[in-house]
């Protein structure tokens, strides 16, 4: 609720983008536990039963840290082609029908002078899709809201602590990327990589490289090794392997790291 210039009073929905973590509920911060608790209404995406453990961390932060009179609504993610021949076309066609689907429970569910919250696995500004979602949402404008990106720990920041190790060298630069791109070729001016959503393990073709693999960081699943790619590849795509047939999907992220010339 705001008042203009004229001392008309305006209620405003808001909308908060939390960062939760890479899975430990400690990753929470303080930041995120007071944004929990002024809540009206927590939006979940339902991903299916292969996902139910991302929902049940949500439910019990929630559980935890809102208030009593919170409510919760949850929709289905719409399904992607996992393996498109047009990838940038399938993330903006998925994106687009994830907006829609977000605009109509927002209408629905969203009073005015209320503050509705997406719970964002990981930071909401690395490699999600939640903030373009937002503006693709206020720019068709069937609704207004102000919102607010609060950040998290990312499984980038998590990997980086559970191993021990810095993601950058004195002095040099680091890159995030993604799998796809590292099938591509090593990327110019950089020693240190950083890759997510690598289905295709991408790192093998590097067996020079020194690699801090971690899947589930954060989660009483956590699995993690390190190593020469030459020595410990085979273990982690046999590991990875496994984890996703025993779960149904897998989170995972590494550091390679190309030895001095």
């Amino acid at each position: 609720m705001r008042f203009k210039g004229s001392g008309t009073l305006v209620r405003v929905r808001k909308i908060s983008l939390i960062g939760i973590g890479a899975g430990d509920p400690d990753h929470l911060t303080l930041q995120a536990a007071k944004a929990i608790g002024r809540t009206d209404v927590f939006f979940l995406l339902d991903k299916g039963e292969i996902k139910a453990s991302m929902i049940d961390l949500r439910e019990r932060i929630i559980r935890g840290y809102s208030k009593p009179t919170r409510r919760m609504v949850s929709l289905p993610d719409p399904d992607r082609d996992r393996t498109p021949a047009d990838y940038e076309g399938t993330v903006v066609d998925w994106r687009h029908r994830r907006a829609l689907a977000i605009e109509e429970m927002l209408v629905e569910h969203l009073r005015e002078d209320e503050t509705g919250s997406f719970l964002v696995w990981g930071d909401p500004t690395l490699y999600d899709s939640s903030i373009a979602i937002l503006d693709e949402i206020l720019a068709r404008g069937e609704i207004s809201f102000e919102y607010e990106v609060i950040p998290g720990i990312s499984s980038v920041s998590a990997l980086a602590a559970k191993h021990r190790t810095p993601l950058n060298r004195v002095g040099r630069p680091y890159e995030v990327t993604t799998g796809r791109r590292l099938a591509q070729g090593w990327p110019d001016g950089v020693d240190d990589v950083v890759v997510m959503l690598d289905a295709q393990q991408a790192f093998t073709s590097y067996p020079e490289a020194e690699i801090f693999w971690g899947a589930y960081v954060g989660t009483p699943d956590e699995i993690l090794r390190s190593g020469r790619v030459a020595d410990v590849g085979d273990e982690i795509v046999a590991a990875r392997t496994e984890a996703r047939e025993r779960h149904g999907w897998i989170m995972d992220t590494y550091l390679l790291r190309r030895p001095p010339a």
